[in-house]
C-alpha cells in the first residue's frame, strides 16, 4: 500500500509506543489519534470494533477500538522490520507486508506473538500489501510483476510460498506498480491498483492473468494506494491527492465508473482504508511531514456514500 518511503528512518523508541491513545468520550470518534511518531501505513478492521495499524518504520502493530478510540501496541517494533499492508484471517492471524525487507509476517492477533516469517524476495523489492482468501494469502510486490502466494490448508495450515508471475498487462514499469490488493468473496478473483499509472486490474488468483478494468470516461486513480472491495464497489485511496475514489464495477469486474471522490479536512496523505458497517476508516501516513519521528498521526472516519 505504500507509495514511496525511506526505510532508513530511525526506529521509534519503545517508550513512545507503549502508551495508548485516547479520543475522548465520544463513541466512534471521527478522528483517532495514534502514538506520536508511529508513522502508520496499513489499517485492518477486525472482529467487533477492533482495528490494527502497522508502523512502516519499526514493524510495530497497534491495536485499538473504533468505538472508544483507545488502544495500545500489540506487536513491539524491531530493528530491520517494517509494516505496510495488513490483513486479518479467520484463524485470528495478522498477515503483514514487509515493504523493502522482502518479507511477509504472520502474527497471533490476540497475543501479538510471531507465528511465521516468509522471505519472499531480495534486492529491488517492495512487499506492499496483502489479501487473504479462503485458500491463500497474496502479497503484492510494487517492484516486480509477481504475487507471492501462501497456501492455507485445512485447519489454517500454512504452506510454503509460491511466486505467481503476472501476465497479460504491463505491471513492471518504472516506479511503483501494483500496490493495494483485495479479493472477491470466493477468492477466485483479485483486484489491485497500479500506483504509477492509476489503473486498476482484475487478476485470476489461480493463473496470475491480469486484465485492466476499464474505467468510464477515461478516468484513473493516480497515486492509488490501499483499496477496499465491498461487493461491486471499489474504494481506492489516492494518497497524495488526499481523496478516496469510489468506483462502481460491473458484475464481471471488467469495467466500472467513478461515481464520486471522497475527501475530508482531516486527511493528511491517507494510505489505506477499511470499513465497519456504514463507516470507512483511513489512516494518515503524512508522507513528507517535517520531523516524522515526533509528528502526530491519525485514523480518520468517513461515511460510505449511498450509491444507486
Amino acid at each position: 500500500m505504500l507509495r514511496a518511503v525511506s526505510l532508513a528512518a530511525a526506529v521509534i523508541a519503545a517508550a513512545a509506543l507503549a502508551g495508548g491513545s485516547s479520543a475522548g468520550k465520544t463513541a466512534f470518534p471521527e478522528v483517532i489519534q495514534l502514538p506520536a511518531g508511529f508513522q502508520p501505513e496499513g489499517i485492518e478492521v477486525g472482529r467487533g470494533t477492533t482495528f490494527y495499524v502497522g508502523s512502516r518504520v519499526t514493524g510495530a502493530i497497534y491495536r485499538g477500538n473504533l468505538r472508544t478510540g483507545t488502544g495500545a501496541v500489540l506487536v513491539p517494533g524491531g530493528a530491520g522490520r517494517t509494516a505496510t499492508g495488513i490483513e486479518l484471517d479467520r484463524f485470528n492471524r495478522l498477515w503483514v507486508a514487509g515493504a523493502g525487507t522482502g518479507d511477509g509476517y504472520v502474527f497471533n492477533a490476540r497475543t501479538g506473538d510471531p507465528i511465521r516469517t516468509y522471505d519472499f524476495a531480495s534486492g529491488d523489492t517492495f512487499i506492499n500489501d496483502v489479501v487473504v482468501t479462503p485458500k491463500a494469502a497474496y502479497f503484492t510486490d510494487s517492484r516486480k510483476a509477481v504475487l507471492y502466494k501462501v497456501p492455507i490448508g485445512p485447519g489454517g495450515a500454512l504452506g510454503a510460498f509460491e511466486t505467481l508471475p503476472l501476465t497479460g498487462a504491463s505491471l513492471a514499469l518504472p516506479g511503483f506498480n501494483l500496490n493495494g490488493i483485495d479479493a472477491t468473496r470466493h477468492g477466485k478473483t483479485l483486484v489491485a491498483v497500479q500506483s504509477n499509472t492509476g489503473k486498476v486490474f482484475r487478476i485470476d488468483a489461480a493463473t496470475g492473468a491480469a486484465r485492466e478494468i476499464t474505467v468510464a470516461a477515461g478516468e484513473s486513480v493516480p497515486n492509488g494506494d490501499g483499496i477496499l472491495l465491498t461487493g461491486k464497489t471499489l474504494y481506492v485511496v489516492q494518497n497524495q491527492n488526499n481523496q478516496v475514489a469510489v468506483i462502481s464495477l460491473t458484475a464481471n469486474l471488467a469495467s466500472g465508473r467513478v461515481v464520486t471522490r471522497l475527501s475530508d479536512p482531516d486527511f493528511k496523505v491517507p494510505t489505506t482504508i477499511d470499513d465497519l458497517g456504514r463507516r470507512l476508516y483511513a489512516v494518515n501516513a503524512r508522507f513528507g511531514v517535517a520531523n516524522p519521528g515526533a509528528a502526530d498521526y491519525q485514523v480518520v472516519q468517513l461515511s460510505k456514500p449511498r450509491l444507486r
